[in-house]
């Protein structure tokens, strides 16, 4: 594994990520190469990781095994013209992260032929914390979508979907994910701060909250409904604010937000497609 070719294709926050995390799981910079047309974020890749940079996409992917597509939606059918030959050539395994291009977009690019696999990170992975869900198209093979499993999970947790739509579902929790829990957060925070705390400490309570009731989650070996009832005292405060959620309806909020996550995400695929 650690001997593959893996290029490239953009230098940005998440290419720069993965192959951070790479590295630490001790792939060698000499088997991994990056390509972007912005000379800054070459020389800031190259010169902090020690990676070879070029703003020559196909030159980038020759003979590698693993091709990761790093770049915006709206250049993608020009990335892929580029270097469809190259990747014919090489038979390499072509992972894209950038959201809302379908597998058979990628395809109608590289050839229907091309070993595919798209996924979905999120922003977390920027911090090897992230969460990324997997599907790959039939002519990937076995060792190819293990490939590809394995280097995603080099910035945080990876976990396959079985149908290319699903990704639809896996954009509105992990991939909006991120937004939801700051937006909450940002809420309580500012409830505190009326309640009479001052902001810095509200801020600071919170934020602890949010991390130790993640690793609770995490690392515990019951489930979301009973640690929820562990810390609702009957006839105490948190069982009257979890009353005030219900009445509100919070479930209905948030699946509403989902589904409308959700319903862009399908919109995004139609519009790039």
């Amino acid at each position: 594994m650690k001997q593959l070719q893996i290029a490239f294709i953009g230098a940005g926050n998440m290419a720069t990520s993965i192959i951070g995390g790479l590295l630490e799981q001790g792939f060698d910079a000499a088997n991994i190469r990056a390509s972007d047309p912005s000379e800054e974020s070459r020389e800031k890749l190259h010169s902090t990781l020690g990676v070879t940079t070029s703003d020559d996409n196909s030159s980038m992917v020759k003979d590698a095994d693993v091709v990761i597509l790093a770049v915006k939606p709206q250049v993608m059918h020009l990335v892929t013209a580029d270097i469809r030959e190259a990747v014919a050539a090489a038979r390499s395994v072509v992972i894209s992260i950038a959201a809302g291009i379908t597998i058979s977009s990628l395809e109608k690019g590289l050839g229907s032929d091309t070993a595919v696999v798209r996924c979905m990170p999120n922003t977390p992975a920027l911090l090897r914390a992230g969460a990324t869900a997997l599907h790959a198209n039939a002519a990937a093979s076995e060792d190819q979508r293990q490939s590809a499993q394995d280097i995603l999970a080099a910035v945080g947790s990876t976990c396959w979907v079985e149908e290319e739509k699903q990704l639809d579902a896996v954009t509105a929790l992990s991939g909006s994910g991120p937004a939801y829990f700051f937006l909450f957060t940002e809420a309580m925070v500012d409830a505190g701060e009326a309640l009479g705390l001052d902001r810095e400490t509200s801020l600071s309570l919170a934020l602890q909250t949010a991390v130790g009731a993640t690793r609770m989650a995490a690392e515990s070996d019951v489930d979301l409904v009973e640690l929820r009832r562990r810390v609702t005292s009957p006839a105490g405060t948190t069982e009257r604010a979890i009353q005030s959620f219900e009445a509100a309806g919070l479930r209905g909020c948030v699946s509403q937000a989902m589904q409308a996550a959700a319903d862009r995400a399908e919109e995004m695929a139609r519009e790039m497609g």
